[in-house]
């Protein structure tokens, strides 16, 4: 019972040194989510303040606010000024979704490797990549997603993996 009260302590500490002002940038899209509160959960947490990284292991689910990610990896990198750069989430099919503005569907991915790329507001779905905007999938070794111009690039092959084809179900809107 103590060791469920530490590692929650501990993921507690490692979410405060990180700094919420420096995950801000993490909120994807709506307006809200920028000040909701973050919430991250794993079996571990290896913090290192001075190379500005956190890795958290074992079944990881972050959220703020409308922003959901999950893997069995996920490392935080922060820049010099101490803001996030980028976070990536590996594992047997790493999951993102985030709600791009109040108007917009929320937008669903997956992966074995998913980057998200806070100052350029991009993610990249890599291996057995899979995106979900509203009705329309995109499936590939490959998808990038640019959030805020809403522009999706598929390929069939990535760095490290087996070409996948790419394949589109673009639904015509009503």
């Amino acid at each position: 019972m103590n060791h469920c009260f530490s590692l929650r302590t501990v993921l507690l500490t490692g979410a405060l040194l990180i700094g919420p002002a420096s995950i801000a940038p993490f909120a994807l899209a709506l307006e809200g989510d920028a000040s909701a509160p973050i919430e991250i959960s794993a079996d571990r947490l290896e913090l290192d303040d001075k190379a500005g990284t956190a890795i958290y292991t074992g079944d990881v689910d972050m959220q703020q606010g409308s922003m959901k990610l999950t893997g069995a990896r996920v490392e935080i990198q922060r820049n010099a000024d101490g803001q996030v750069s980028r976070v990536t989430a590996t594992g047997d099919r790493a999951y993102i979704e985030q709600k791009p503005s109040p108007e917009d569907p929320l937008a669903k991915g997956w992966g074995q490797t998913i980057v998200y790329h806070a100052a350029e507001r991009r993610v990249e779905l890599i291996d057995q990549a899979e995106l979900h905007r509203g009705e329309d999938v995109f499936n590939g070794a490959y998808v990038e997603y640019q959030l805020d111009r809403r522009v999706v690039e598929a390929r069939a092959e990535a760095e490290g993996t087996q070409r996948q084809r790419v394949r589109m179900t673009l639904t015509p809107e009503q």
